[in-house]
């Protein structure tokens, strides 16, 4: 599953109801311009490995909404 698949709405749909924290929501904002997880790594001033863990946690509470 990528971020940047999903159309504006269920974007949308998913910072309303996923319930990101705000540096999830950052991260997830960041995926959905495309933006490959070094580059937001370097953005948000964390490491690879904490943005993968980002990835993860989003990624699972994306799985819960659909």
């Amino acid at each position: 599953m990528r971020i940047n698949d999903f159309v504006e709405w269920e974007l949308e749909k998913f910072r309303n109801e996923c319930n990101f924290d705000k540096e999830q929501l950052e991260f997830f904002n960041y995926r959905a311009k495309n933006i490959p997880i070094e580059q937001i790594a370097e953005k948000m001033n964390i490491s690879v490995g904490k943005a993968n863990k980002l990835s993860r946690k989003v990624k699972d509470k994306i799985i819960k909404v659909l």
